[in-house]
């Protein structure tokens, strides 16, 4: 019988879906779990010329709702800061824009996997 998965594993598992998603579109990969001060950012990405800060949220079910609905205001307004911040950090002046990979993962560690594109 296999372990049951902790929500730790189902994240880490959630953000390397995620990457290998982005990779396959052609994003290059920058950072994975950048911190500042409160705040994390999953995935930092480049695509094309646009640096892309990516939240990934992982669920293994949606009986209260879809991965993408539990990113809140508070969070929201901490990624503004902690992406503001390596923004700096970086002397980036070009575009940027932030996007939710919501993965549903399922018993058989098949998922499915919704990418939101410039959601806040």
């Amino acid at each position: 019988m296999c372990p049951k998965k902790t929500n730790r594993d189902i994240g880490l598992l959630g953000e390397q879906i995620a990457a290998d998603h982005l990779t396959m579109l052609g994003y290059k990969i920058l950072e994975r779990n950048w911190r500042y001060s409160r705040s994390e950012i999953d995935i930092i990405a480049m695509y094309q010329n646009i640096l892309v800060f990516a939240e990934v949220k992982t669920r293994s079910y949606d009986f209260f709702g879809t991965p993408e609905t539990f990113v809140s205001s508070q969070k929201e307004l901490l990624i503004h800061e902690a992406a503001s911040v390596y923004m700096d950090q970086i002397h980036h002046d070009w575009e940027f824009r932030f996007d939710i990979i919501a993965i549903i993962l399922n018993k058989n560690d098949a998922h499915t996997l919704e990418h939101f594109i410039d959601v806040f």
